[in-house]
C-alpha cells in the first residue's frame, strides 16, 4: 500500500465521520453556500495576474513540516497582493496539516478564486467545499474511476463550482477527460512515491484538449520554467512548497513574480 492508498483509506473514514457530525442541510445553510463562485478562467487569464495558483501548505508526507509558523490569512492575502490568479488551500489534516478553518480564513481575507485542495472521493466533500467558500474543487484521476469523475464533476458544476482535474500520466488523462471540466492539471509529482519531474508537463501538454485551461503543478522553483511552460501552452502554475518553505511565503512569491516578469 503506497501513501496515496493510505490517504484515500483515511479519507473514507473522515468523510463518514463528517457526515455524522454535520448534515448536508447544515452545510447548505452556511453563510457561503449561496455565494456565486469566482470564475477560475477569468482570473487565470487576466493580464494583471501572474497565472500562479499559490498554495498554502503546512506539511506533506514526503517533506514533513514545511512551515507551521505562519497564518493562513496573512500568507494568502500576501499571495493575492503579489499577483496570484488563485489560491490553493490544503484541508487534509492527517497528511498535510490542513483544516477546514484554513479555507474559511482564506475566504474571509481574499476576493479571488480559492481551490479546495483535498482528496475528493464523495459528493459530500464537494457540498462541504461550497459551504467553506471554495470556488474550485480538485478531482484526482489516480483515485477516481471515470464514472466517479463524471458524477463528482456534475455535482460541482451544479453548485457553480469550477472543476480542476489532476492527472499524472497519459493513461489517466485519456480515460478522464469530460466536458464538465474547466481545467486539467498535470501533477509533476508522483503521488505514489512523491518524486517530481517537470518533464511530465512537457510530455502531456499537447495531449490536453485546447477546450480546457492547462495547469502545471509542482516542481516549479524557477521563473524560467514558467516561461518555458507558457511557450508550450500552459495557462497556470500551481506553486506551494517553493514559497511555503521560506520564512515569508508572501515575499517569496513577490520576488518570484518580479523575476518572472523580467525573464
Amino acid at each position: 500500500m503506497n501513501i496515496l492508498d493510505k490517504i484515500v483509506l483515511r479519507k473514507r473514514e473522515e468523510v463518514a465521520l463528517a457526515k455524522q457530525a454535520v448534515s448536508i442541510s447544515q452545510l447548505e445553510a452556511s453563510v457561503h453556500f449561496n455565494r456565486t463562485p469566482y470564475s477560475f478562467e477569468e482570473f487565470l487569464l487576466a493580464e494583471a495576474r501572474s497565472g500562479i495558483i499559490a498554495e498554502f501548505k503546512r506539511r506533506s508526507p514526503s517533506k514533513g513540516i514545511i512551515n507551521d509558523g505562519v497564518k493562513v490569512s496573512e500568507v494568502t492575502k500576501a499571495y493575492n497582493l503579489a499577483g496570484a490568479s488563485a489560491l490553493s488551500v490544503l484541508t487534509d489534516t492527517d497528511f498535510f496539516g490542513g483544516r477546514n478553518m484554513d479555507l474559511l480564513e482564506a475566504r474571509a481575507a481574499n476576493e479571488i478564486p480559492i481551490l479546495r485542495k483535498d482528496f475528493m472521493i464523495d459528493e459530500y466533500q464537494i457540498i462541504e467545499a461550497k459551504a467553506l467558500g471554495a470556488d474550485i474543487i480538485l478531482l484526482i484521476a489516480a483515485i477516481l474511476t471515470p464514472d466517479e469523475i463524471e458524477h463528482l464533476a456534475e455535482v460541482a458544476k451544479g453548485l457553480g463550482l469550477n472543476v480542476l482535474l489532476e492527472v499524472h500520466n497519459l493513461e489517466e488523462l485519456q480515460r478522464s477527460v469530460i466536458p464538465e471540466l474547466d481545467a486539467i492539471g498535470v501533477n509533476n509529482r508522483n503521488l505514489g512515491d512523491f518524486s517530481v519531474d517537470i518533464q511530465t508537463s512537457f510530455d502531456l501538454v499537447d495531449e490536453i484538449p485546447d477546450d480546457f485551461l492547462k495547469i502545471s503543478e509542482s516542481a516549479i522553483s524557477d521563473p524560467k520554467i514558467i516561461t518555458s511552460l507558457q511557450e508550450v501552452g500552459f495557462d497556470g502554475f500551481l506553486i506551494g512548497e517553493n514559497f511555503m518553505k521560506t520564512e515569508n511565503p508572501g515575499k517569496a512569491m513577490t520576488d518570484f513574480v518580479r523575476e518572472m516578469i523580467s525573464v
